[in-house]
């Protein structure tokens, strides 16, 4: 198959006043995106990458890889979780038919064209893409890079407990415990007995024992409103004065957070080094003096080997200590060093303020990203297709935080609330002006026609999207 091009897409729109043209209160966000992105070569770039994955000539033309991953982006920006939804808001909106360069007499992109090209390209091309992004956030100045938070939130994994199977035996739950029913004396096929029997026993669902056959990588994990459920863990870098982020990796949604803390802090060293790094005259790079020098997380990244290992990698750590009894520190010098001094660095002021700030700006991508960006609940199996989600769930936001720097807001629906909000604004200080300079005008306080246009302007309270049920 031969890989589209944007080039290849431009073509003349019928001929018609611009007056008649509809107009959504998405298409001035839109169109700012669409800008930055033009700006940057985001399109060319996307082309380059993706480039080894199609044939030259043969097949015809594939969705534009810049297309594709506008419709990723679009995900976070309307509150859309699946593939699915995305194909059918963009089939249905106007903004967003312009700003992936879709006529409107052209089909849109359905969901299994979008699947299939997530497929067909490789978790490092996302990631590509996620460091272009970064790339232009940083050319921006909107990251520093000496201070660093992680900290992580499991996500829902696109499968069922009721799908789990042993690992050894490929027994179902069922037939698994009409097996122990069986050899306790009960009746195996009473289905009632058998629930009494599992209710009574003490038992424990272990990811040494079970695995969902549908997506092997999940892990049963205890999410934090208490149920259990097959999910995947998601792990950021946030740069901690502006909030942008600098890395993200994806794991099993039971990997403990003193073990993908190993593989997050170097990424996101890695990223902040090649950002900042600015090229000699030799053509070489030469890596600024201020890099990542503190690392800030919460008390589940307190331990002795964790905070020993982040030492070896020349960082400050401030994390959190959680109540602990008094250890025994033999043969574990070095790790009762790290946590000693890192314990001296909390309780100093410092300490105290960044761990303030890791509540303001490491809390919020995840709000941002999985809550309103409606990504807690998956819908792709495998940690690989999970990554590339994430990945395009984080740039989305780095370019929602270039847009609050030009816009001053980061989606579509936020610039509108906020036109609103001036223009109820600038009404108040006319009406005022009104008043003062004419006090016996037609439009007093007693005034219907006041009374009315009050009613209308009145800044409504902001729309709360409904919780989205997680459970079976």
């Amino acid at each position: 198959m031969a890989m589209g091009t944007r080039r290849s897409r431009q073509k003349q729109e019928e001929l018609f006043y611009a007056s008649e043209r509809a107009e959504a209160p998405g298409h001035p966000f839109y169109q700012r995106l669409n800008g930055v992105l033009d700006e940057a070569g985001f399109d060319a770039f996307c082309e380059q990458c993706c480039r080894p994955f199609y044939h030259q000539k043969l097949g015809r033309p594939s969705l534009a890889p810049g297309v594709y991953f506008r419709l990723l982006l679009i995900g976070f920006f309307e509150g859309i979780n699946s593939e699915r939804g995305i194909a059918w808001r963009v089939a249905d909106s106007l903004s967003l038919r312009q700003f992936l360069n879709y006529g409107l007499n052209e089909a849109t992109p359905d969901h299994v064209t979008i699947s299939r090209t997530r497929r067909l390209l490789d978790e490092a091309t996302h990631q590509a893409v996620f460091r272009f992004v970064l790339t232009e956030v940083a050319r921006r100045g909107l990251l520093k890079g000496k201070t660093i938070g992680i900290d992580a939130t499991t996500l829902e994994a696109n499968a069922a407990m009721r799908s789990i199977v042993r690992r050894d035996t490929s027994e179902s739950y069922m037939q698994y415990l009409r097996r122990l029913a069986a050899e306790a004396g009960i009746d195996a096929s009473d289905d009632e007995a058998v629930r009494r029997m599992d209710r009574k026993r003490k038992k424990k669902t272990s990811n040494e024992q079970w695995v969902n056959p549908h997506d092997p990588e999940a892990e049963v994990t205890k999410m934090k409103d208490g149920t259990t459920h097959l999910a995947y863990k998601a792990e950021q870098a946030v740069d901690l004065e502006t909030g942008a982020i600098v890395a993200i990796t994806t794991h099993g949604g039971a990997a403990g957070d003193s073990e993908s803390v190993q593989e997050t802090l170097p990424a996101a060293g890695e990223a902040v080094a090649e950002q900042i790094a600015t090229p000699t005259a030799q053509g070489k790079h030469k890596v600024h003096e201020q890099g990542l020098r503190e690392v800030v997380t919460d008390k589940g990244y307190h331990g002795g080997a964790g905070l020993a290992a982040m030492s070896e990698m020349g960082v400050r750590t401030y994390v959190a200590v959680p109540q602990q009894p008094r250890r025994n520190w033999e043969g574990k010098r070095e790790q009762q060093a790290a946590v000693y001094a890192n314990r001296r660095r909390v309780k100093g002021a410092r300490g105290k303020s960044l761990l303030r700030r890791r509540g303001e700006l490491l809390e919020r991508p995840f709000a941002h990203q999985y809550e309103t960006g409606a990504l807690r609940r998956l819908h792709v199996r495998g940690r690989g297709n999970v990554a590339k989600r994430v990945l395009l769930q984080a740039a989305a936001f780095n370019l929602a935080l270039i847009l609050r720097t030009l816009t001053r807001a980061g989606t579509p629906r936020g610039l509108a609330d906020l036109k609103r909000t001036l223009f109820c604004a600038l009404w108040r200080v006319l009406a005022a002006l009104s008043a003062k300079s004419a006090p016996c005008s037609g439009l007093d306080e007693s005034s219907p026609l006041r009374a009315h246009f009050s009613e209308r302007l009145r800044p409504h309270p902001p729309r709360l999207r409904p919780r989205q049920k997680t459970g079976f």
